[in-house]
């Protein structure tokens, strides 16, 4: 059974700034996600909430940054962006 996906701002905001290509790489990464939340690597430290899915598009690594809420069956789409910088932004 798969899981909801809820966005947050800061997600909607920079899926708005994609390129139309790369937009669809990524809906296609948050449906791998929502049927199976625990694809991505689980963080640790300061960001030990967060788990990450990394996939490619357009030869370049990108990185979708989620948190599960299993008492609800949700997943909460925190960040997307490039490698370069990403963790840096995000715990801003």
């Amino acid at each position: 059974m798969s899981y909801g996906i809820q966005q947050t701002r800061r997600f909607s905001r920079q899926y708005k700034k994609l390129h139309d290509n790369v937009a669809t790489d990524v809906d296609f990464a948050v449906a791998e996600v929502g049927k199976q939340p625990s694809i991505g690597e689980r963080k640790k430290g300061d960001l030990a909430d967060l788990y990450v899915y990394k996939f490619r598009s357009q030869g370049q690594l990108y990185l979708l940054g989620y948190t599960i809420e299993e008492e609800v069956r949700l997943v909460y789409l925190e960040a997307i962006g490039p490698h370069e910088n990403f963790y840096r932004d995000l715990k801003r």
